[in-house]
């Protein structure tokens, strides 16, 4: 798996699947083993340390508790010989997972890769292989960045220019030597290297992370009216700088509001929010996705139209001009996203705003103070502009029962779901993930019938929220006390 540029994944694979197969007959040992022995032994043999079930031989496990000084964290527990070969083939399987990559030069693929597979929740040897290796005495090669090129072989302008739908003559333009794609660059390596973390350090990083991505963004912005804001020239290399900067600082807004939103997502991983906090955080997750799908359609506008050039399509037919008009099946599932949490956000605020015993006041801090402390990092960033405290309250202040009854977002949610979902047949992931979105938005559509009819007049109505169908949107429940 170290060869450079992916040589040796292919035979990794063979010694992944050869490993696996003997971790099988290991297993099928056991009754072997424990045959062996007259003597029954005592106790269960999950927690054994060994596959015959008695103490090994030769091996203290408490060693390390009698030589160590008795200071905490020392004592080590011993995995039991059934963990520990079930640790064995999970770590083979993710390194399979990366092994079976295809090495995909395009950045969205990459993302969608690197975040697909921690939800595995992989050990940190797996995710090691991924990482970038900063220490420049070690020669060890890793896969996603090797000598500062993607896997070791696609510098990262080249990256950027496809993400981004950069036009052709980019490719050798001098603007790639100027220092803020230089430092955009670095920060598509730093983030690759991020989100190959856990979620907890993960998260962090990436509240931080996000000022480096507004940061570039004007400089970048301050670059390109230095240039071209007074002086309008007709010439190719400068319309093509023009466009450049275009393209990237649409591309860097894109990311920055990606950011932000698998900031928020992994709040709900990690369990940072509690049900009383819920509202502000659908509210602010709302407002990301809101700006994510402006810009993710914007970027497919223009992806479109650079394809469009550089086939030299003189004249359109009817059917193009259709296909065109329609909206892109991408956005449409961030639309989906967009619909459930307004329907969320409105239907907590209606709840809050009805049934006192959602708005009972913690004693330890202000909903403003969880406000600051849950989105602190993004309010630094100005992600999105114009977003602060007053105006989620002033959203939601007047949300009620009568008002929530008036429209169903679920439904649009549900509906978006189903005509979306043939679009994305060869792509399982996102497949997966629209019926998961079905279910939630199903599940709420009659929970919000429920509550707008009986929710005022039935004190005796109980509403709670469960992650049973998806990771980060609540499935409401209605039952009676």
């Amino acid at each position: 798996m170290k060869r450079p540029q992916g040589r040796g994944l292919e035979s990794a694979r063979k010694h992944i699947a050869s490993c696996l197969t003997e971790l099988e007959s290991i297993l099928k040992s056991a009754d072997f083993l424990r045959s062996c022995f007259d003597e029954s032994c005592e106790g269960d043999i999950d927690d054994k340390t060994t596959a015959s079930g008695f103490e090994p031989i030769g091996f203290d496990a408490m060693l390390n508790s009698r030589l160590s000084a008795p200071t905490p964290p020392r004592a080590i527990k011993i995995l039991s010989w059934k963990k520990a070969v079930e640790y064995f083939v999970k770590l083979l399987h993710d390194l399979d997972v990366i092994c079976s990559y295809s090495l995909d030069p395009h950045l969205e693929s990459l993302l969608r890769f690197v975040v697909q597979f921690q939800k595995s929740q992989p050990d940190l040897v797996a995710r090691s292989h991924l990482q970038i290796l900063n220490h420049v005495n070690i020669v060890e090669q890793l896969l996603l960045v090797q000598d500062g090129k993607l896997y070791g072989r696609d510098p990262f302008f080249a990256v950027i220019n496809k993400a981004a739908a950069l036009p052709e003559a980019t490719k050798n333009h001098d603007i790639q030597k100027n220092e803020s794609f230089l430092q955009l660059g670095m920060l598509v390596m730093n983030l690759l290297k991020i989100l190959c973390t856990n979620a907890a350090w993960q998260r962090r990083k990436l509240g931080k992370f996000l000022q480096d991505w507004r940061v570039i963004y004007v400089q970048l912005e301050l670059a390109f009216r230095n240039e071209y804001g007074e002086v309008s020239s007709s010439s190719n290399d400068e319309n093509t700088c023009m466009k450049i900067f275009q393209h990237i600082l649409l591309w860097v807004e894109e990311q920055t509001y990606w950011i932000a939103f698998r900031f928020l997502i992994l709040g709900f991983e990690l369990e940072l929010y509690s049900t009383g906090e819920y509202c502000m955080v659908y509210w602010y997750l709302y407002a990301v996705l809101i700006k994510l799908t402006e810009k993710t359609h914007l970027m497919m506008a223009v992806s479109h139209d650079t394809a469009k050039r550089k086939g030299k399509k003189k004249k359109d037919s009817p059917k193009d001009l259709a296909r065109e008009s329609r909206i892109p099946p991408a956005v449409l599932f961030l639309q989906c996203y967009i619909c459930l949490a307004e329907g969320l956000t409105m239907m907590l605020a209606a709840l809050r705003n009805e049934i006192p015993v959602f708005h009972s006041p913690s004693p330890f801090n202000t909903e403003h103070e969880k406000f600051v402390q849950h989105f602190e990092l993004l309010q630094r960033a100005c992600i999105p502009d114009h977003v602060s405290y007053p105006s989620y309250k002033e959203s939601t202040t007047h949300a009620r029962f009568s008002t929530l009854a008036m429209y169903n977002y679920f439904k649009d949610a549900q509906r978006i779901a189903k005509e979306v979902k043939s679009s994305f047949s060869n792509d399982p992931e996102r497949l997966a993930e629209l019926r998961k979105l079905e279910q939630v938005a199903e599940h709420n559509s009659v929970a919000q019938n429920v509550i707008c009819r009986l929710g005022a007049l039935d004190p005796s109505l109980k509403v709670s929220f469960e992650f049973s169908h998806h990771p980060f949107f609540a499935t409401v429940v209605v039952k009676r006390s």
